[in-house]
């Protein structure tokens, strides 16, 4: 992908495609604004080289979203008071993600601190739900998106009509709602939210990062996926299941793949949410440490 501009939003395409553990930035030059700096660490370096930066704007506290925020060091952090929380300390960090185990936590600190050099951060600002920043040229609308975390923010340059994603980027595997704090629900909501805002262009987070004409069925096909991968435990629970023998049927992510405690864990955090939110609506129930359909 190359870089692009649309009105006062410039593209940075993240390598490998923007898929993780990198993701795609925007920078809007005339205010000095980079948002989610995890994408390309040679252009990052340049454009805060030749200070073009002022500013730094986070979508939601997720690792690859920040990953090149060293880069940047020194400068104004801005993000939604709701995911403030886990950038203060590579604990409650981990916490958040509901991570627990001695282990698991001693292998994802390091992991955490050795690839997306994670250090406390303490935001400079917090954006309020609703607020419309007025730039130079350009009016952005701060959108509250809940679900894939709690202080999930999609951007809407009104002046442009730039709508940022971030992380609901419309791809074939579907949303991310694996935190302690994430929501299935919420994330629907934001998803139907989103689609209704009237943009002439949508910029996301990962893969194609770019859509200049509506994205129509994709929509549809995203939040379908939920509804798909909930099919698919009914089914396997029409006999009872441990949460083991659920997670070891590969529903999310289709089979093993490696890193394995990287996949295995998103693919177990993934599927106690949606045992959550069926054992929610009644559609299973719990007996010891198995599941089945009611």
């Amino acid at each position: 992908m190359e870089q692009k501009r649309f009105g006062s939003v410039q593209f940075i395409p993240g390598k490998n495609g923007g898929k993780y553990p990198y993701c795609n930035s925007l920078f809007v030059e005339e205010a000095g604004i980079i948002i989610d700096p995890s994408s390309n660490r040679k252009i990052l370096q340049d454009l805060r080289d030749r200070d073009k930066v002022n500013a730094v704007w986070l979508s939601h506290f997720h690792e690859d979203h920040f990953g090149k925020i060293d880069v940047f060091d020194g400068m104004p952090i801005w993000i939604s008071e709701r995911d403030a929380p886990p950038m203060a300390g590579i604990s409650v960090f981990l916490d958040w993600y509901g991570i627990d185990g001695i282990e698991e936590r001693e292998y994802w600190q390091r992991f955490m601190e050795e690839h997306f050099h994670y250090r406390p951060l303490k935001p400079s600002r917090f954006f309020q739900d609703g607020e419309v920043i007025n730039l130079e040229s350009e009016q952005v609308e701060v959108i509250p998106t809940p679900g894939h975390t709690p202080g999930n923010l999609s951007f809407f340059f009104r002046n442009s009509k730039v709508l940022f994603l971030g992380d609901y980027d419309l791809t074939s595997f579907g949303p991310w709602y694996g935190d302690r704090y994430s929501s299935i629900e919420k994330t629907l909501e934001s998803i139907r939210l989103l689609r209704e805002i009237p943009a002439d262009v949508w910029l996301t987070s990962h893969e194609t990062g770019v859509f200049t004409s509506s994205p129509g069925p994709l929509w549809s096909r995203y939040e379908e996926v939920i509804f798909e991968r909930e099919r698919k435990i009914l089914a396997l629970l029409k006999n009872r299941r441990t949460l083991q023998e659920i997670v070891s049927a590969w529903i999310c992510y289709g089979k093993p793949r490696a890193p394995k405690a990287f996949f295995d864990f998103a693919e177990g955090a993934l599927i106690r949410k949606h045992l959550e939110y069926l054992l929610k609506r009644g559609l299973i129930r719990r007996k010891g440490e198995h599941y089945i359909q009611n």
